[in-house]
């Protein structure tokens, strides 16, 4: 326990006064405060002057048959985000109006059937022709009932009638936790990739010192694993703790200027149980890989050759990565592949989280899913150790596969 402190400590100290680690922590702590304070800096800004602020665009509405006076209601209505204003039919105007900039668009209609939009540069968000198209349906319907003898009233209130519902979730909203699914894997996919890699390269650069095989042989190849892979897992841990508690203060003294965007708002209240999932399965499946990626270099005969003898390791994860990510984006995690995913250790960590945040699991399959992952980590934290003892005292010609087999054996 004494050695396994000691080296616990040594390269915890070597993250923290890593220039890199701190550098790039720091610099995405001040990008996400200056985005989560945007809005009211530039609201700031903004009501400084004495020009209006807020001011609707401009949407032009004009009839080919000069019946703009019975149609205006209905767009205006329907535009709440434009200053509607009814024109003349005089297409030369509209565009010359658009052109410069006074007017953002127009809708130019043929009686009740047809319509043309005008607009300078159109945005593929723009949904002005969809609802455009709405409008005139229900116009056309209403022109319809009108000829067929019934009153102005009683056609708009047929069309206009509203039909109400609620919805009783029973399970999951899956809408809601698909931000949080995505956000962990996205996360633990970033984070495994990058320290995975540094476990690796730091085995390799210490391996080509000589004074390793003083080490080797006088600590304890389970202690010095296990402290370089805990110490490892802190300093991520700790730089997504300061990133995102960073996100999370900044949006809660900004909350009032993010309330119309759901999407924002949904990823910051999150539910504490699926917190706590989040976190377990986190921190198992940063350490079975982190195990994996320290053993595999310190096989490694050269530095150089630490991306070549990691890739078997993290095609695996790419391939687990790639699983769910699909499986989330077609709304399908409850698959046969998912449901097997979910109790594979090198799977499980991103396929059991994404089940339970978009799904119902019973209960004793997150119990099993959680103790075979448990499990798994100390197992090949335990012969990533007599990997890593024997691969360090290794030069020159990589081992092969058979070697190290029989070396772990013996040791």
């Amino acid at each position: 326990m004494k050695q396994f402190s000691k080296i616990f400590k040594f390269e915890f100290k070597n993250y923290l006064t890593n220039k890199v680690f701190v550098g790039v922590t720091l610099v995405f702590m001040v990008l996400i405060i200056g985005v989560m304070f945007f809005p009211r800096i530039s609201d700031a800004i903004g009501s400084g002057g004495d020009a209006p602020s807020g001011e609707l665009p401009t949407m032009l509405i004009a009839d080919k048959n000069g019946n703009e006076a019975l149609i205006y209601e209905s767009f205006a209505a329907a535009f709440t985000d434009y200053k509607v204003q009814s024109v003349g039919y005089d297409i030369d105007f509209i565009k010359e109006k658009i052109i410069s900039g006074e007017v953002q668009c127009a809708i130019v209609t043929d009686g009740f059937t047809s319509f043309t939009y005008y607009v300078n540069n159109l945005s593929m968000y723009d949904v002005n022709t969809a609802i455009a198209s709405e409008v005139m349906q229900n116009l056309y319907r209403v022109n319809s009932m009108i000829g067929g003898g019934l009153s102005p009233e009683d056609a708009s209130g047929i069309l206009s009638y509203q039909i109400s519902s609620t919805t009783e979730t029973l399970g999951v909203d899956q809408m809601q936790n698909y931000f949080y699914t995505y956000v962990m894997i996205m996360a633990l996919y970033m984070v495994i990739i990058l320290y995975g890699q540094m476990v690796a390269t730091n085995v390799a650069t210490e391996k080509s010192s000589r004074a390793m095989e003083l080490l080797v042989t006088s600590a304890k190849p389970v202690s010095m694993m296990f402290g370089k892979v805990l110490s490892s897992c802190l300093a991520g841990f700790l730089q997504l703790v300061a990133i995102f508690g960073t996100a999370f203060i900044s949006f809660n003294l900004n909350r009032s200027y993010w309330e119309s965007e759901e999407m924002i708002g949904a990823i910051f209240d999150i539910p504490p149980e699926l917190l706590v999932y989040m976190l377990i399965f986190f921190v198992l499946g940063f350490l079975i890989y982190a195990f994996l990626y320290g053993a595999i270099g310190s096989t490694a005969s050269k530095l150089e050759d630490i991306n070549t003898s990691v890739m078997p390791v993290t095609l695996v994860y790419i391939a687990a990565f790639m699983i769910v990510l699909f499986s989330i984006t077609d709304n399908n995690v409850d698959s046969t592949l998912m449901k097997a995913s979910s109790f594979i250790p090198f799977t499980s960590p991103m396929a059991m989280f994404a089940r339970i945040a978009m799904s119902t699991v019973p209960t004793h399959e997150i119990v099993i899913s959680i103790a075979l992952l448990a499990l798994s980590v100390v197992g090949v934290g335990y012969v990533s150790a007599k990997i890593y003892r024997t691969g360090v005292l290794l030069y020159g010609t990589p081992p092969k596969l058979g070697t190290i087999i029989k070396t772990v054996f013996k040791a």
